[in-house]
């Protein structure tokens, strides 16, 4: 058995890692998951939950954006607020946060050309600032099972706009095993005891199906 695996340098990593990305959480408001008709909702919560964890866990720049609160809609859902303790809400009008000087400001001030994006709606959320940073010269990377539609043709039809654009699409399983590499580096146990939970919660949902 060969020892733990050098780290390669972060920064310039090709792959994914904490110091090279910055993640766009996007409307997870409950008005939003309300809406939301491509995929099961505590499937949802329970991938969306894991993705906030996995931020914190690795220490992860976040850039937590809701829309219209201060006109009256809730703001995040109190799962992911949990699992992101500290991080700001940035309150928007616009419904392509690209288009919002403050969410784009906080995007820009992480210096990061790797852009984790997840939200609701598929179709909105999501593609509309997607296709803007891809224009702007970041690498954008699509979360899919922490994001929906309001139908499975809504969530499809934009994931292949965004991919054809040259989005790439991840998983958050995905993403967690990007970010650590090898289950001999720091966090690996903080990690195994965040998929442990997220693997019961979903097991938990089939079971009840």
């Amino acid at each position: 058995m060969s020892d733990v695996t050098p780290i390669r340098d972060p920064l310039t990593d090709a792959l994914l890692t904490p110091q090279n990305a910055v993640l766009a959480l996007i409307d997870y408001q409950p008005e939003q998951y309300a809406g939301v008709g491509s995929v099961d909702h505590e499937e949802l919560l329970a991938h969306v939950t894991m993705l906030g964890r996995i931020a914190t866990t690795f220490e992860l720049p976040v850039v937590l954006s809701t829309v219209y609160v201060k006109h009256g809609m809730s703001g995040t859902n109190k799962e992911l607020l949990a699992a992101l303790p500290g991080v700001p809400e940035i309150d928007r009008t616009s419904m392509n946060s690209w288009e919002d000087p403050d969410f784009r400001a906080a995007v820009e001030a992480m210096g990061r050309k790797k852009l984790i994006i997840a939200g609701l709606w598929t179709e909105v959320c999501v593609a509309f600032p997607t296709l803007d940073a891809l224009r702007e010269g970041y690498e954008v990377y699509v979360v899919v099972d922490a994001i929906g539609g309001v139908s499975k043709v809504a969530h499809e039809s934009a994931m292949q706009r965004m991919i054809q654009a040259g989005a790439v699409p991840i998983s958050v399983l995905g993403l967690a095993c990007e970010f650590q590499r090898d289950w001999g580096r720091p966090q690996a146990d903080r990690l195994r005891g965040v998929m442990r939970e997220y693997f019961g919660k979903l097991k938990a949902i089939k079971a009840e199906r």
